[in-house]
């Protein structure tokens, strides 16, 4: 009976890199899976002491309170340069950078899309939910299309506002990078493809093979003024057409 129960016979076993501390983002959001994805897969990579992340400004802000791993804080956008700086400092290092959708695709723009395209060995964790959550749901270049936030009540407009930008296509177009890849948590499948996806990412940056970028299709159920299910029902609906799941480019095997 004792084996049964045993630890290692749990369906969840939290990562040893997690450490207890409470975490702030709000009940059913997707940071809280995606961070156990990338402790798990450190440890599995047994680089638990060789791993640098750098968290910017947004909901990930705090990132380094959770995952007991060096961190390196950067002003809003810059995530990307930092990383560059860093991995060059030490090559040996596993350097990853993990950036929300207004922060990367906006502010960050010019730092992601130069890092990406001088194939600076790091790999980029990318959380697109399309919407600004951390600072009240401001419209963000991945906003869809018709959806509402709190700087397009009406609606996002094509004419008006411009249309959603799909970075990880263009990343996908760069000569720097080796693994381009659009990922979500929402199911037990989706989950499982989206730790080999961030797997092959960190694997990619220390055989020193190029950029790599991983989007996460997130939700954002606060921002997006739904529940838990519904905003999840509401991605699957709306922003996987928009941002279809599957690898855009994969070089690693060459």
């Amino acid at each position: 009976m004792n084996d049964i129960i045993s630890p290692e016979n749990l369906v969840y076993k939290k990562p040893t890199l997690m450490n207890d501390t409470p975490m702030h983002y709000c009940p059913g959001c997707s940071h809280g899976v995606v961070h156990k994805l990338v402790a798990e897969v450190i440890e599995e990579m047994g680089m638990e002491d060789k791993t640098v992340g750098v968290c910017p400004v947004g909901c990930a802000v705090f990132a380094y309170r959770y995952l007991d791993i060096d961190w390196q804080e950067a002003a809003h956008g810059r995530a990307p340069a930092v990383a560059t700086g860093i991995k060059r400092l030490w090559p040996d290092r596993l350097v990853f950078t993990y950036q929300g959708d207004g922060d990367l695709a906006c502010i960050g723009t010019c730092e992601t899309i130069h890092a990406l395209n001088r194939g600076e060995h790091i790999a980029i964790i990318f959380i697109n939910n399309a919407i600004y959550g951390m600072t009240g749901g401001q419209m963000a270049p991945t906003t869809l299309l018709g959806q509402k936030t709190a700087t397009c009540p009406y609606g996002r407009e094509a004419d008006l506002h411009g249309y959603p930008l799909n970075i990880t296509e263009l990343a996908s177009h760069l000569q720097g990078t080796c693994y381009v890849t659009r990922q979500s948590v929402e199911t037990v499948a989706s989950i499982k493809k989206a730790k080999k996806a961030i797997r092959k990412a960190f694997e990619a940056s220390m055989q020193g093979k190029g950029s790599s970028l991983v989007e996460i299709v997130s939700t954002c159920n606060s921002g997006w003024k739904l529940s838990p299910v519904e905003a999840n029902k509401w991605m699957e609906e709306n922003m996987f057409k928009q941002y279809p799941k599957g690898d855009l480019k994969d070089t690693t095997n060459m």
